[in-house]
């Protein structure tokens, strides 16, 4: 059956007709023929709490029972949303972005949740916020560019006290290094012979129609770092003590921040305005915290492009690092990758969440990964060490700070 039979039928247009259609779609796969589907369908119609069990109806049964309402929706005050999360640095924050960790907190699959110190306004989830759900998805709290991350390389380049600076004698080449390996700005991209190869552009892109649809664009900008607040930089990183095989002292290193670039705005828009369809009845300050439940053909479809967007958003920093190295001539001492704007499941409590962490970087115990300063102020190499309820502090471990030795002007601007 069609959209437009439904509606002749008396069903009204909304999230009820597609749920006819999947009932339909479902009632074929079993061995109904045609005709004893549109029976069904027309049953539905004139007694609609006839079919709320029934195997293929359910859904559809439930919707035009409660009137065309998608949802029934059970929202948490303010008051009990404000004690079901943690904050960090209250007094710097902006109470906007306080007051949408409130409204995450809202919904009814959210769980528990948390704001970093360095936190601000946000769609829907606040940047810088942390939110666990159970059974769903929130495009918006995953974020528009899907697992952007931090990528570090520390050069084998050692900054002796009294001998010099060997990053500002060779930054013009540094310069020269980075323009020649990597492209800046929005819609950025390589083409012909200049395209970088991975083997993340041979899997399966096919596994979504919008996946399918940006395979030709990811081909495009793999290795390119985009516009915004991404950068490529490079200045020098203190380690007070030995760590992860590199000895005690002062290092050139290599620092950038970028994401998934186009494929990854265009899948988050997609599915989030998926999600906003199938919660017609959301209010207007929770409209960008629609979920996809992962129990259902949309949920799954953006968990695995998601994934795909974050295998692909590492190896763009890769490609990047690498044909830089490869320029130079070097080898790293070490290399340290990490991610925010993305979704993980995880056991807390004895559960499986779904922990969002837009902005803000994982940190379980024994966890490294890297927090970048802004202009002029040092970023931080850390490990995870402390766990605090279902949440882990963000503390600084025995890893070292990362200084710059210019603006990041020319690259871009400051996360």
């Amino acid at each position: 059956m069609k959209a437009r039979e439904l509606v002749k039928l008396g069903f009204e247009e909304g999230p009820v007709i597609g749920a006819v259609l999947r009932g339909c779609e479902s009632a074929a796969a079993a061995g109904m023929n045609a005709w004893e589907v549109r029976e069904r369908v027309r049953a539905l119609r004139e007694e609609p709490s006839a079919f709320l069990e029934d195997a293929h109806f359910k859904e559809a049964a439930e919707i035009v029972c409660r009137g065309g309402v998608t949802d029934e929706y059970a929202f948490r005050d303010n008051d009990a949303a404000r004690g079901m999360f943690d904050v960090w640095g209250a007094h710097q924050i902006d109470p906007g972005a306080i007051a949408q960790m409130v409204n995450a907190m809202r919904l009814p699959v959210s769980v528990a949740g948390a704001l970093m110190p360095d936190a601000h306004i946000g769609y829907g989830l606040p940047i810088g916020g942390v939110l666990a759900t159970e059974g769903a998805v929130i495009p918006y709290a995953v974020g528009v560019d899907i697992a952007c991350r931090m990528m570090l390389t520390v050069l084998p380049i050692e900054i002796k006290d009294g001998l010099g600076d060997p990053i500002a004698k060779g930054e013009d080449e540094f310069i020269r290094v980075i323009e020649r390996n990597t492209r800046f700005g929005a819609g950025a991209k390589f083409t012909g012979r200049e395209r970088r190869e991975h083997p993340v552009l041979e899997e399966d892109w096919g596994i979504t129609d919008i996946t399918k649809e940006m395979r030709p664009k990811a081909c495009d900008q793999l290795g390119t770092s985009g516009g915004g607040n991404h950068f490529v930089d490079v200045g020098e990183i203190e380690f007070k003590t030995e760590y992860m095989g590199v000895p005690a002292g002062k290092y050139a290193a290599m620092l950038s921040h970028s994401g998934s670039r186009g494929p990854g705005a265009r899948t988050c828009d997609f599915y989030s305005r998926l999600a906003q369809k199938m919660h017609p009845n959301l209010p207007k300050e929770l409209r960008q915290l629609a979920w996809l439940p992962l129990d259902r053909p949309e949920g799954l479809e953006y968990w695995a492009a998601m994934e795909l967007m974050g295998r692909f958003a590492s190896a763009n920093h890769h490609c990047i690092h690498r044909t830089i190295l490869r320029d130079l001539k070097m080898r790293p001492l070490l290399q340290v990758e990490n991610h925010h704007n993305y979704a993980w499941k995880e056991m807390h409590g004895g559960r499986e969440l779904i922990v969002h962490r837009k902005g803000a970087t994982p940190a379980g115990v024994g966890v490294v990964g890297f927090i970048p300063g802004s202009m002029s102020a040092p970023g931080f190499l850390v490990e995870g060490r402390v766990w605090r309820r279902v949440w882990i502090r963000r503390r600084m471990g025995p890893g070292g700070s990362f200084r710059e030795r210019r603006r990041r002007r020319r690259f871009g601007g400051t996360r």
